[in-house]
C-alpha cells in the first residue's frame, strides 16, 4: 500500500534498505533534474564532503549510499539513490534527499515527484510513499524528503523546500565545500567540483561575489519533536520580617472573690421540711439530756445492778471513791385512795360540744 504524503507529512519505516526516487514527465524543452543524498550528523551538517553523493561523487565510500543511473520509460524520467539504513554507523543520524534543476527552474518541470521503495521488494512492486512535490517558487534546488533517526528506527518525511541560488547554495549550508574557481580554470580536488556533469559544465559559479545563499524555510515539526517550553520561573514570595517589639501583654484577669463559708445551721424536722408542731394540749418536748457513763464518765446507779461491781475507771482519770451501797428499803403499803365522802355530789367534768345535750 502506498502512502501518499502531504507536505511536512511522515512516516515510520521497517524496510532496512530503501530505494529514494525523483520521477517527471519527459518532454521537450523542460529543465534536467539531478537527485543527491547529504549524510548528516545530528548537529545537521555533513562530517566531510564524501558525505555527499551526487552525479560527480555517485557512490559513498562505505558504500551504504549509492547514486543510480538516469532512467527514462513510458514517458517518465527517474534518477534515484539506494541507501542502507540497517547499515549507516550511529552517527549519521539524518540523509537527506535533495534534487537540482538545470536549464531553468522546478516550476517548469511537470508532474514532479518523490518516490520511496523497499530496495529488496521485487521489480514493480508498489512504493510504499509517494509524495507530489508543488513548487511555486522560482528555485533550482530543493530538498524533496529527509531520512532521520526516531526512537531506535527510522522514518520518511516530506519536506519540498527549496533554494533560490541552486545546488551550490544547498551544498554549503550542510558543509560541503565547493570548488571555488572560474568556470574555464581547472578544477583541483581539494573541493567538491560541481561543474563537471560529464563534460557539459552546467553549474559555473560566476567570478562575481554571490549574495548570501537564501536558507529555506523551518521545516514542520515532527510529531516527535514537539518539547515543552521552559516553565517560568515562579518568583519567590517575600517573607515577612519579624516584628522587632514585642508583643503586648495579655489582659489581667478579675481578682477572684472568696466568700466566706457559713457553717451549716442544723434543721430541724427532715430535709426540706419545717420542724414539728406541739400537739395541742401536750407540753413541749425536752431535748435528750446526755446520759452519763461514757467513756471515762461514772456510770449511773440505774446501770449498777444488785451483786454486780462498780464500773472500771476510765483511762487517765484518777480513780473514784466507791460508794456504799445503799440498804434495801422495804416495800411501803400504798396508799389508798380517797373514796368520795357519801352526800357529796357527783360531777362530771367538762365535755365538748359533741357531748352538750341538744
Amino acid at each position: 500500500m502506498t502512502h501518499v504524503m502531504a507536505k511536512g507529512a511522515n512516516i515510520p519505516l521497517t524496510a532496512a534498505a530503501v530505494r529514494a526516487v525523483l520521477r517527471w514527465t519527459d518532454s521537450p524543452g523542460i529543465p534536467d533534474v539531478d537527485a543527491s543524498a547529504l549524510l548528516l550528523t545530528v548537529h545537521g551538517k555533513v562530517r566531510d564532503d564524501s558525505d555527499f553523493v551526487f552525479y560527480n561523487q555517485p557512490r559513498h565510500p562505505s558504500g551504504l549510499v549509492r547514486h543510480l543511473p538516469k532512467q527514462v520509460a513510458d514517458g517518465a524520467v527517474r534518477d534515484g539513490l539506494e541507501i542502507d539504513l540497517s547499515q549507516l554507523p550511529p552517527e549519521i543520524d539524518r540523509v537527506v534527499l535533495a534534487g537540482s534543476a538545470e536549464g531553468g527552474a522546478f516550476p517548469a518541470v511537470p508532474d514532479l515527484r518523490v518516490l520511496l521503495f523497499d530496495a529488496a521488494a521485487p521489480e514493480g512492486a508498489p512504493a510504499l510513499a509517494e509524495f507530489a512535490v508543488d513548487e511555486d517558487e522560482p528555485v533550482t534546488a530543493l530538498v524533496a524528503a529527509e531520512l532521520y533517526r526516531r526512537a531506535g528506527g527510522w522514518k520518511f518525511r516530506a519536506v519540498g523546500q527549496g533554494y533560490t541560488d541552486g545546488l551550490v547554495a544547498l551544498a554549503t549550508d550542510f558543509g560541503i565545500t565547493v570548488e571555488d574557481e572560474a568556470a574555464d580554470g581547472p578544477a583541483d580536488g581539494s573541493a567538491v567540483d560541481l561543474t563537471d556533469r560529464g563534460g557539459d559544465p552546467r553549474l559555473a559559479r560566476p567570478s562575481a561575489p554571490e549574495p548570501p545563499p537564501s536558507r529555506p524555510e523551518p521545516l514542520p515539526a515532527d510529531e516527535d519533536d514537539w518539547t515543552l517550553a521552559p516553565a517560568a520561573p515562579t518568583p519567590a514570595r517575600p517573607v515577612p520580617a519579624a516584628p522587632t517589639t514585642p508583643p503586648p501583654p495579655p489582659p489581667a484577669l478579675p481578682p477572684t472573690v472568696h466568700h466566706a463559708q457559713q457553717p451549716p445551721q442544723p434543721q430541724q424536722g427532715g430535709y426540706g421540711y419545717p420542724p414539728p408542731q406541739q400537739g395541742y394540749g401536750y407540753p413541749p418536748q425536752q431535748p435528750p439530756q446526755q446520759q452519763p457513763g461514757g467513756y471515762g464518765y461514772p456510770q449511773p446507779a440505774a446501770a449498777q445492778g444488785y451483786g454486780y461491781p462498780p464500773p472500771q475507771q476510765g483511762y487517765g482519770y484518777p480513780p473514784q471513791p466507791p460508794q456504799a451501797q445503799q440498804p434495801l428499803q422495804p416495800p411501803q403499803p400504798q396508799q389508798q385512795q380517797q373514796q368520795p365522802q357519801a352526800g357529796t355530789p357527783f360531777a362530771l367534768p367538762p365535755q365538748g360540744p359533741q357531748f352538750q345535750p341538744r
